[in-house]
């Protein structure tokens, strides 16, 4: 199974400056698998051992953090001899044992020679208090879950993936179809790798009903670990992370997918559930889209804080809390459209992430113009229009070129990609290709 975030390993790896290392994101994403394959690949050894439910580690953990008696006992624990350079140490489910994240710095301040890697709950190891967290002594990864062209590579598409990697438009319009099929494939399984291989080892004959219950025990996790934390939090907290976290999928149903506190709880406030909202994004399975009051560089500048759109981090999860059936979204087109369209844009917003964007949204002040997302690379900003159908009217986009004066405008759809003026057309597929060409600093 190929993950892109290989590549970033690998080059922290080889950086002399390196830093301890923590690979955090939400449960069942491979953060596990991807750092066993980084030490069997790239190391002569690998001293692995996991934190969750390990006495003999906490026991370590709760006395001196110096390395040198850290590296002997996970040396005995992992029964493999840790030798500088040449051995991978995991700390896995770090989260489990919070001076483990504390030993990190000590690690960065007396033992840089060792390559330490530490992967757990993104919510888990931000939220113990009476811990120190490393600031600034620790290198940190978010992984998510895998995104289309990580798929197409897992279900053997190679060629398929080549196409879109080399942004290959002609090559895209002439297998349009067979991207679009697979595509939907992907919006039924998502990006949680269980359910991915599951699919690539049952396919033709995919066993759904298996994907369904691995992602229904993904989003079980996911409650268990509302509650896990519930110490370290106010009362009542639990709670309202579930509300939100359940109210995700209609808020992205309405035409307008602003987040708003009353369609969370009748009368709520902002002041109910911040707190909440920023520990779904904190764990990585909720995605923030902020709104800018301007769509000008730097975004961040123009942040309206009190308006924001909230995605899950799985478009295959954001299905089944939804309900929607795996023959709903394979047969005919209907899945883009379906929600308002809902689908589509959670797919461009969490492929976006995927890419390292982080997207915003624009409105003018009266909410009659809206750009779906808005990304940017080192010089100017890009926005973004999705469409679930073969309409393409862009009023809107039009009118925000015009306007604002953009460079390039780009608008996904289920159509294969086209110019249209000064829009390039892209299929919902293909936001690889964004990502491609202003790493190029071109569209076209």
């Amino acid at each position: 199974m190929k993950r892109w975030m290989m590549k970033r390993l690998i080059a922290w790896k080889n950086d002399a400056h390196r830093k301890p290392l923590i690979l955090d994101g939400a449960r069942q994403t491979g953060k596990s698998w991807l750092v066993k394959e980084l030490g069997r690949t790239q190391f002569e050894s690998m001293a692995y051992v996991s934190l969750e439910n390990n006495e003999a580690m906490d026991q370590l953990f709760s006395g001196s953090l110096r390395p040198e008696r850290l590296i002997a006992g996970i040396a005995l624990a992992s029964r493999t001899r840790i030798e500088p350079g040449k051995t991978l140490i995991v700390l896995d489910e770090v989260q489990a044992i919070p001076r483990a994240v504390e030993a990190l710095k000590y690690f960065a301040e007396e033992a840089c020679e060792y390559a330490l890697i530490a992967t757990g709950s993104s919510l888990g190891i931000t939220v113990h208090p009476g811990t120190s967290y490393p600031v600034g002594k620790v290198d940190r990864y978010r992984l998510y879950p895998m995104n289309f062209l990580e798929f197409l590579d897992a279900v053997g598409c190679h060629n398929l993936t080549e196409i879109i990697e080399n942004a290959d438009l002609d090559m895209m319009s002439v297998f349009h179809e067979q991207l679009m099929e697979w595509l939907k494939y992907y919006m039924v399984v998502g990006g949680m790798p269980e359910a991915v291989e599951i699919f690539a080892d049952t396919y033709p004959g995919a066993d759904f009903n298996r994907i369904m219950q691995v992602q229904e025990d993904i989003l079980q996790g996911y409650r268990g670990d509302f509650s896990k934390y519930a110490d370290a939090m106010p009362r009542g907290f639990s709670l309202r992370l579930a509300q939100v976290w359940d109210s995700i999928p209609s808020q992205l149903a309405r035409e307008n997918k602003k987040f708003l506190y009353g369609a969370v709880r009748s009368g709520g406030r902002g002041k109910d559930f911040e707190l909440a909202i920023q520990r779904l994004l904190d764990s990585s399975i909720a995605l923030k889209v902020a709104r800018v009051t301007a769509p000008e560089y730097p975004l961040k500048s123009f942040d309206d804080v009190d308006a924001f759109k909230l995605y899950t981090s799985d478009v295959g999860l954001l299905r089944t809390m939804n309900g929607a059936s795996p023959e709903s979204i394979l047969d005919g087109d209907s899945v883009f459209g379906s929600a308002k369209g809902a689908f589509a844009e959670q797919l461009v917003c969490q492929e976006l992430v995927s890419y390292g964007f982080e997207p915003r949204y624009w409105t003018n002040a009266n909410s009659t113009n809206e750009l779906d997302f808005l990304a940017q690379n080192d010089r100017y900003v890009i926005p973004i229009e999705v469409k679930a159908g073969i309409n393409l009217h862009a009023k809107s986009l039009k009118a925000a070129i015009k306007r604002f004066g953009f460079e390039h405008a780009v608008r996904f759809s289920p159509l294969p990609p086209r110019k249209d003026g000064d829009i390039q057309d892209l299929p919902l597929y293909a936001v690889a290709v964004l990502a491609r060409t202003t790493a190029d600093r071109r569209l076209s």
